[in-house]
């Protein structure tokens, strides 16, 4: 059975991962030519990464991290011409987001839902399930918006063009820009759908605080976020090996569905740039990134 393989959109370009083999190729926006690099994995908890609800977790600090490294990359490989951002701009600017995130995507649906009079001191299930719809007509909105937005777009095509590719490596076919145009977009171990597991599992794991006062509820969200995360990876782990079940498929569905603001149909320069990283990670290039890469380690991989 092949190891899973995973990735990201990014600037230009998409980042692959097969297990400890990580590359990117990204589009150089100066004369239109593919420029691929190695990347280092970096795993700072691999024990801990093994142990069942706690490996959601630290998966999740290190995709967040491997994510932020492919970005520079991908920027700095795209427009080698252009002033960058430091290491410390680049984690500014991510801090700032996961605030933007926490307040947008917690903390306002918390009090919008507290500010209900009928549902301040009633059922913490109820309570839940209201900010849960909230939260996902924020989450909803945010993905439309960006989604119209120019530079975004091109992005969310470099997402579909990496689930055509892994796709295509599944399914044991040529890693060949005519073997992926025909796949779809939409991918049941993709990032999108693991935030829509989260969304879902939050409105059960959040009913278990009850219903106390607002700055409460607001700490208690905040402290559960670990506990979210590490429920939903390990459902998200057992639907990607199970996705042959029907009912498993069924689960699936709103996932995929999301998947559709977030994936777009990429053209074939798109597809020819992720088929690049992928046969940089598994030993198919003409010149391979890993050439003296041993094989990789069994895991569930996100594919953005």
């Amino acid at each position: 059975m092949k190891p899973p393989v995973g990735g990201q959109a990014i600037i230009e370009g998409v980042m692959m991962q097969n297990g400890d083999r990580i590359a990117v190729a990204v589009r150089r926006q100066s004369d239109a030519e593919i420029v691929v690099r190695p990347m280092p994995a970096r795993f700072r908890f691999k024990r801990l990464g093994q142990i069942p609800f706690l490996r959601g977790l630290f998966r999740m600090y290190d995709m967040m991290s491997l994510g932020l490294r492919a970005l520079n990359l991908s920027t700095q490989l795209a427009f080698p011409e252009e002033e960058q951002l430091g290491r410390s701009g680049t984690f500014f600017t991510f801090a700032i987001a996961i605030a933007i995130a926490v307040g947008a995507f917690i903390v306002l649906p918390l009090y919008m839902t507290n500010s209900i009079s009928g549902l301040r001191h009633g059922s913490s299930v109820l309570f839940n399930l209201v900010e849960g719809f909230i939260r996902l007509t924020f989450f909803f909105i945010y993905l439309f918006v960006i989604s119209r937005l120019k530079d975004i777009h091109r992005v969310f095509q470099y997402h579909g063009a990496e689930h055509k590719a892994v796709y295509t490596y599944e399914a044991g076919e040529p890693l060949t820009i005519e073997h992926a145009r025909p796949h779809t977009t939409l991918h049941p171990r993709c990032g999108t759908a693991f935030l829509m597991t989260v969304f879902v599992i939050a409105i059960l794991v959040f009913s278990l605080a009850g219903n106390p006062s607002l700055w409460l509820k607001i700490l208690s969200r905040i402290l559960l976020l670990p506990v979210v995360a590490g429920i939903s990876y390990e459902v998200l782990r057992f639907s990607g090996r199970n996705f042959d079940r029907w009912w498993v498929r069924l689960l699936a569905q709103p996932g995929l569905w999301l998947q559709r603001l977030t994936t777009a149909d990429p053209d074939d320069d798109m597809i020819e740039v992720a088929l690049t990283a992928l046969r940089s990670v598994v030993g198919e290039a003409d010149d391979p990134v890993y050439s003296d890469a041993q094989g990789a380690e069994s895991q569930t991989v996100l594919t953005d």
